[in-house]
């Protein structure tokens, strides 16, 4: 762990997921350039440093990944996985599902996301006590990016365990890089969607013409397609719904701020916003270094491994008055979506998911606790939430 005089952080420990701050802290103020001999990558803190980093792509690259794991092992990667390229490529790649993903088209989502969310909250309302995680974080965020990619509801829930389970980690905290990138979990529905296109990205996808880095003019082929889905319901189910889970761990820590909330939920969508930065769902980002940097007197060299840990950033005291606190009236920005070339392309959707289920939770439950005894932390190398959360409605008929 860590002593006076040593500091280790290693992604992988589980014990320093439960609490990594006061480790962010110290590595921010004391080693801002880290090096863990362990696992053989650097780490990066602080604010200015990461936001120079991640918008810095011909030097830290995605070309080979954003997940540690999966830079290490130099595998070759599918086209058409945007987080894991670079521009040009990037840029052609992702202006296809910028198509849909622009702010007009995600706020249309609205009533059918709030349909959703009423939806989720409907088995547990009236209830004493529920785990917040399984009735609307791992529920919700389903409903709505299977709608996007057009599958079948009683297919959703397989599709969203798939990518939990890829996700998760295993033989010594590492994830398996070749589940991660599997595409088979939308094959049958490629092949589908072709005799039967609809209004949604799938059949959108297949269809949209764009001049790709060559020159032609083309359309996606069934593997693109495949490594598109499958980018787009991993990000959606899996952030998404630790964002909601960190929504109640928070709301139970800081019941005046709840309450200022339900008084005016006109501070819901702010509140988010401090969600994100207080408890961001994706605490670190991988890049692959380029070239040699010079940083803090010294060299990373080409070839390494570094880790931005923005969940560091978004506490620098550089940056932010009282970083620590947390505070739903704080107008800021964070590094929680990334920056650049690489800045979320879901982000209003979350956000707009995020802000809605709030809405309802909120409207149905103005009270509540967390059973902390009993709530479970997600551990994976990628995303950092809540696997379980128990909530105890206070008010509740009994």
């Amino acid at each position: 762990m860590t002593t006076a005089d040593t500091i280790y952080w290693d992604p992988y420990d589980p014990a320093l997921a439960r609490d990594p701050y006061p480790v962010y802290n110290r590595l921010r103020e004391e080693e801002p350039l880290y090096h863990n001999d362990k696992h053989d990558f650097y780490a990066i803190s602080r604010f200015a440093d990461c936001q120079r980093g991640l918008a810095d792509w011909q030097t830290f690259s995605s070309a080979r990944g954003d997940i540690l794991e999966i830079i290490q092992a130099d595998i070759d990667l599918p086209p058409g996985t945007l987080i894991f390229e670079d521009p040009p490529v990037h840029d052609i790649h992702r202006r296809l599902l910028a198509r849909v993903f622009t702010p007009r088209r995600i706020a249309m989502l609205e009533p059918r996301v709030r349909a959703f969310c009423r939806r989720a909250l409907e088995p547990v309302t009236g209830a004493e006590r529920f785990d917040l995680v399984e009735a609307v974080g791992a529920e919700m965020p389903m409903r709505v990016i299977g709608m996007l990619l057009g599958i079948p509801e009683s297919d959703q829930p397989a599709i969203r365990d798939r990518t939990d389970e890829t996700l998760g980690t295993q033989d010594g905290g590492k994830i398996n890089q070749e589940d991660i990138l599997s595409t088979e979990a939308f094959r049958d529905y490629i092949e589908w969607r072709k005799q039967h296109p609809s209004d949604d990205l799938m059949t959108e996808l297949m269809t949209a013409e764009f001049e790709d880095e060559r020159g032609t003019t083309r359309t996606l082929t069934d593997d693109e397609v495949l490594t598109y889905c499958t980018v787009v319901a991993g990000a959606g189910n899996e952030t998404t719904g630790r964002l909601i889970g960190w929504f109640g761990a928070l709301m139970a820590r800081y019941p005046e701020q709840r309450r200022e909330l339900v008084a005016d939920p006109s501070l819901i969508t702010n509140a988010i916003e401090e969600i994100l930065r207080f408890e961001p769902t994706g605490p670190f980002t991988a890049r692959y270094v380029t070239r040699d940097v010079e940083l803090y007197d010294r060299t990373v060299p080409a070839g390494s491994a570094v880790l931005f840990i923005q969940a560091a950033a978004n506490r620098d005291p550089r940056r932010y008055s009282y970083p620590d606190r947390f505070d739903i009236h704080r107008v800021t920005q964070h590094m929680t979506f990334g920056v650049g070339a690489h800045y979320c392309l879901g982000a209003a959707l979350a956000r707009l998911e995020g802000r809605v289920a709030a809405e309802e939770i909120l409207g149905r439950f103005p009270a509540w606790d967390v059973d902390w005894d009993h709530a479970e932390l997600a551990q994976t190398s990628t995303v950092r939430g809540w696997k379980t959360l128990p909530l105890v409605i206070e008010g509740a008929s009994r």
